[in-house]
């Protein structure tokens, strides 16, 4: 790897009690590197936290509760070097606000939230013909929705000094299935200029938005500008109509900052190399085990890959199955990393440390 490409890449990254995100990476990545999560009920039967309303926009409650979250980590596996970070970096921080529906909330979208979980989008609240015709970028980015986020993002810089973490931005398609539902699949073969008006507002907001944060956050020290769209709904649309439709709203997000990625799930994103190559600055692909990794890395060989790996078949499948699984990633993918999202609340902790020893294990063996 040349070091150009190590100074554009990024890296899998799960904030404490988060949904996966990523982060820049910085070249000192191993081959086969794990990155552990765990669904918000770990933390809430472990350590009582209550992820309602007050989690997501008071930060020192939030501040608080990753305190203790991030203590119960160390406390559990002392080993890892996931949680050694200084803990400011875990614990003053927006990631993890408003889950995977901060650009849904700034539309008007009302949330649900739960003590044990990730809020949600309450139900039928999604945007009309109507709605999407009159839609106005700078309206949306001048809105009660961003100026509370951005309080809470001046509060921690009051208190704390610099703002860490990264919000959850999802990616073009994601966001027009959140805000449409199922009849954005039916615009983009029947009203194709309405989708094209959706997608085209939702893409000014995500730049807009993050360079907002984003901007924010460097003036407080913490030297982010990078952006990695979220596109999980990907495999609900045909290579050919990701390319006509949606290809170049992702480019223009990719040019608007300095480091790119793609999240595709844990899909096979095989039939979805050739026409992801068109995007500028990729510093990052993820795909699920079914991919065609060797193909993967041929295509993005200055990319950082990696492979999230189903949290079901983490937690209780066969150790043989699963060592094969490994030893196929390392093979096939690596340098890469291992994605151990979503473990559910009850898996053994030594479960957790088997497999991080396991990739620790079939990395040194590369």
């Amino acid at each position: 790897m040349s070091q150009t490409a190590a100074s554009t890449q990024l890296r899998s990254w799960i904030p404490i009690a988060a949904a996966a995100r990523r982060e820049a990476a910085d070249g000192s990545e191993a081959l086969l590197r794990p990155v552990f999560g765990f669904e918000p009920r770990w933390y809430h039967v472990r350590c009582g936290v209550d992820f309602t309303e007050r989690w997501h926009t008071d930060p020192e409650h939030r501040r608080q509760a990753l305190v203790a979250m991030r203590g119960e980590l160390r406390r559990a596996f002392p080993q890892f070097k996931q949680w050694s970070r200084p803990e400011a970096q875990d614990t003053e921080t927006i990631a993890g606000c408003y889950g995977v529906c901060v650009i849904p909330a700034l539309f008007g979208i009302p949330l649900r939230y739960y003590a044990d979980r990730w809020p949600d989008l309450q139900p039928g609240h999604h945007l009309s013909e109507e709605r999407i015709e009159c839609l106005d970028t700078r309206h949306l980015l001048a809105g009660p929705f961003v100026e509370k986020l951005m309080a809470q993002v001046d509060t921690i810089a009051a208190r704390y000094g610099t703002v860490y973490g990264d919000l959850n931005w999802q990616g073009v398609l994601n966001l027009g299935f959140h805000l449409r539902g199922q009849q954005i699949f039916l615009d983009m073969a029947d009203r194709p200029e309405l989708a094209e008006r959706l997608f085209a507002t939702i893409t000014d907001v995500i730049i807009g938005l993050a360079r907002m944060v984003q901007e924010r956050q460097r003036r407080s020290g913490f030297p982010i500008d990078y952006m990695c769209v979220s596109n999980c709904t990907v495999n609900m649309v045909s290579p050919a109509a990701y390319g006509r439709t949606l290809l170049e709203h992702d480019a223009r997000i990719a040019r608007s900052f300095e480091r790119f990625g793609v999240h595709t799930c844990n899909w096979n994103v095989t039939p979805y190399l050739d026409v992801l190559r068109k995007l500028p600055k990729m510093g990052y692909l993820d795909m699920g085990i079914e991919s065609n990794m060797v193909r993967a890395r041929e295509v993005f060989p200055d990319a950082r890959r990696a492979v999230l790996y189903t949290p079901g078949t983490a937690a209780a499948g066969d150790p043989v199955m699963v060592r094969a699984d490994f030893e196929r990633i390392a093979r096939d993918l690596a340098p890469c990393d291992i994605v151990l999202a979503d473990l559910p609340w009850d898996i053994p902790d030594e479960r957790v440390r088997w497999l991080e020893a396991l990739a620790r294990e079939t990395g040194a063996q590369r």
